[in-house]
Formats: structure tokens, C-alpha cells, sequence
């Protein structure tokens, strides 16, 4: 547990926020200090992570259709447009729920927070939306 004595200089005073995405790898060090920059970090890859599988679904809806009449190829225009503004409303709120957690946890703790960090939540909450999508039988 932190006391707040080493609590006095967080972050430190020479802290700038890492350009996204700023993935760094040891010896070069990124660190996240401020909920909204954790926040802003999971967000944003929640959201790309989120779009990135939508529109792969996308693209597997759209393959199925192959060798239908071209008149329903109309319609079909919405579908990614339909899945975009979708995979957008779930990963705002995925990813700022759990952006606002994470920089909150981790402020209580004192800690510096990894540019990964956000990055393998946004992964989590994508997984959570493929696990939760299947159907499970026999209840729980």
C-alpha cells in the first residue's frame, strides 16, 4: 500500500503524456499518470479494436451474399454503415467504463500505468463481446 508521502510527487513533474499509441518496449519506458489519459488510451483502442471486428463480421455477411441478384447489393451498402455506428456505441461505453476504472485504480495505488495497459483491456472487451455472443445451453 502506498503512503502518501510517496503519493507527494505523483506524477512527477517532468511527466508529458506518450503519443498514442506509444506501445514501448523495455529499455524505453511510456507511462500513463492521469485518468483521462487512461481513459482516452482504452478508448481509443477499444474503439478500433471494436470496428476491426465488426467490420470483419462485415465482411463475412457480405461474402455470403456472393452470387445473389444484384438487386439486393443496394441494400447492402448499410450493413457496414449499420455495424460501424454499433461497434462506435459499445466500445464508447466498454471503453470508458473500464478507461475510467483502470486510471482510477491505478491513481488510489500511486502507480505509473503501462501504455499496454490499456491496450490488453481493449482486447478483454472485445473478447467479452465474442464470448458473450454465443448462446450457452444448459444454464448456469
Amino acid at each position: 500500500m502506498a503512503s502518501t508521502k510517496s503519493c507527494s510527487s505523483y506524477p512527477p513533474s517532468d511527466y508529458h503524456v506518450p503519443r498514442f499509441p506509444s506501445l514501448c518496449w523495455p529499455p524505453h519506458t511510456c507511462a500513463i499518470y492521469t485518468v483521462y489519459d487512461s481513459w482516452r488510451f482504452t478508448l481509443i483502442w477499444t474503439l478500433i479494436l471494436f470496428l476491426g471486428f465488426h467490420l470483419s463480421a462485415t465482411a463475412i455477411a457480405l461474402l455470403m451474399q456472393v452470387g445473389k441478384p444484384r438487386s439486393i447489393w443496394k441494400y447492402l451498402v448499410a450493413i457496414p454503415i449499420i455495424y460501424a455506428v454499433v461497434a462506435g456505441v459499445e466500445a464508447l461505453v466498454a471503453g470508458s467504463v473500464v478507461g475510467s476504472i483502470l486510471g482510477a485504480v491505478y491513481i488510489a495505488a500511486c502507480y505509473k500505468m503501462s501504455t499496454w495497459i490499456p491496450f490488453v483491456w481493449g482486447l478483454i472487451n472485445v473478447l467479452i463481446l465474442i464470448i458473450s455472443s454465443f448462446t450457452i445451453q444448459g444454464g448456469l
